[in-house]
């Protein structure tokens, strides 16, 4: 998956709303469900890239606590569907963004993944066509 990240960065890039985000200093964290983390960070710039994989980990963390998109369950919390501390998370530490997904693996198994470097909509793009490709889901 990291390889085809790797590739899909400087398609990504040629848009300018992309580019203008963290200058291809993008980063993902997965996390399996029994807490195993797998992570890489694309780009030169170490303190935006330290920068991006924290955002990544924090995407891919509250997906693993809640199983929900970031930025859906933000929705929840706020409207009063979910209690704000019911998966451990409180209002301020909320990503937000979107970015973060759950991902199900052919054996029904799900990953947590999140994703930080470009807009929201592609953050989440990206993984979708990597986990896809990765699972010959395509």
């Amino acid at each position: 998956m990291f390889a085809e990240i790797e590739r899909l960065i400087p398609v990504y890039m040629q848009n300018p709303a992309d580019r203008n985000i963290a200058n291809g200093n993008v980063a993902v964290c997965i996390i399996a469900d029994n807490g195993m983390v797998f992570g890489r960070m694309f780009g030169e710039n170490k303190p935006r890239l330290r920068q991006t994989y924290k955002v990544a980990w924090t995407k891919a963390s509250q997906v693993w606590l809640t199983g929900v998109k970031t930025g859906e369950y933000e929705k929840m919390v706020f409207n009063g569907i979910v209690e704000e501390n019911g998966n451990g998370i409180e209002a301020p530490d909320l990503i937000g963004w979107q970015g973060g997904q759950p991902l199900t693996l052919p054996d029904g198994s799900t990953i947590a993944v999140g994703f930080s470097g470009f807009r929201g909509i592609v953050d989440l793009e990206i993984m979708v066509k990597v986990f896809n490709k990765a699972t010959g889901s395509i």
